[in-house]
């Protein structure tokens, strides 16, 4: 069953418009913000993009650009008004990631938002391995007791498929204590397909949660067999120990919540807390998740294997 709109005729109302209201965008510079972005405008709605700085938002027909921080309450209230539909990307990593969080949510609230779509993470809960995982359910308990009407989406996105390259170190080891683990990368484009539907039609995902993920779940072994074929070269796994983990870190000079972070990615697919594969992506999207494989021999990796 196919639940959005995207590559489809979009409804319309009694005058032939698309029946959408105004459709706000967060991150629309970043990677995947500006992929949904570049979407809505392919599908002729009017939409707002909430940037931090307006020269790097992306020039789109039917778009304007209005500047805003998560943490501005009166900006982004501003920025917000007249909107129906939000898709907010969630901020930047930072220790009061949560606290910007919470100032935008009611900032969307209080401008009369209707219907707000999150970027969140694959099994975010108070207590997931992944310690940013933590900062996702935070925000998604403030957005559901947030109130004034307003409807929710949660799309709770598995590791990206695109950075999945990233792990590999300048000797072309994968290091990490991930033990026999697996992970469903999901690629960034299914996603901005998956949010680009509910976006177009957001009221048959109202307070419904989509945990995104890619076909298969694979261990790190494996990752780099995939990443192998791609970049022609042998790329290995190597498992360490969270000590080894957390020392082998230790030269980048990160704040501890930084390499707490990096550390539990690993722990995380230790753990088997991303190793679940759903059908989400296809059923939001209709068509079938992108593989690792496929991303990489199309050449979608954000850091070439080669």
């Amino acid at each position: 069953m196919v639940l959005g709109w995207v590559g489809a005729e979009m409804p319309a109302n009694a005058e032939g418009t698309a029946s959408v209201g105004l459709i706000a965008v967060t991150g629309a510079s970043g990677r995947l913000g500006g992929r949904v972005a570049r979407r809505l405008a392919a599908a002729g709605v009017a939409q707002r993009l909430v940037v931090r700085d307006p020269a790097r938002a992306p020039s789109l027909p039917a778009a304007s650009v209005l500047r805003a921080s998560f943490d501005e309450s009166d900006n982004a209230r501003a920025a917000l008004a007249g909107v129906t539909t939000l898709l907010m990307v969630s901020a930047a990593e930072t220790p009061d990631r949560v606290q910007q969080h919470q100032t935008f949510v009611d900032a969307a609230a209080a401008a009369g938002v209707e219907h707000l779509v999150y970027i969140s993470f694959y099994g975010a809960t108070p207590t997931c391995t992944f310690t940013l995982g933590r900062d996702h359910a935070a925000t998604e308990q403030y957005i559901r007791d947030a109130g004034a009407g307003m409807r929710f989406t949660f799309l709770r996105d598995n590791l990206y498929a695109d950075f999945m390259t990233a792990l590999v170190g300048s000797d072309d080891v994968i290091r990490g204590p991930a033990g026999n683990g697996q992970v469903a990368p999901v690629a960034q484009d299914d996603i901005a397909d998956a949010a680009a539907a509910i976006l177009l039609n957001p009221l048959p995902h109202a307070d419904r949660t989509f945990s995104l993920t890619g076909p298969e779940a694979l261990t790190l072994d494996e990752v780099a067999a995939v990443i192998s074929e791609a970049a022609g070269r042998r790329i290995v796994y190597r498992p360490e120990t969270v000590d080894e983990a957390y020392a082998s870190r230790a030269s980048y000079g990160a704040p501890r919540w930084q390499v707490d972070a990096w550390v539990s990615t690993y722990t995380a697919i230790a753990a088997g807390e991303l190793a679940t594969v759903t059908s989400d992506v296809p059923e939001l999207t209709g068509h079938p998740a992108t593989s690792l494989a496929d991303l990489l021999r199309q050449g979608r990796s954000a850091y070439p294997a080669d």
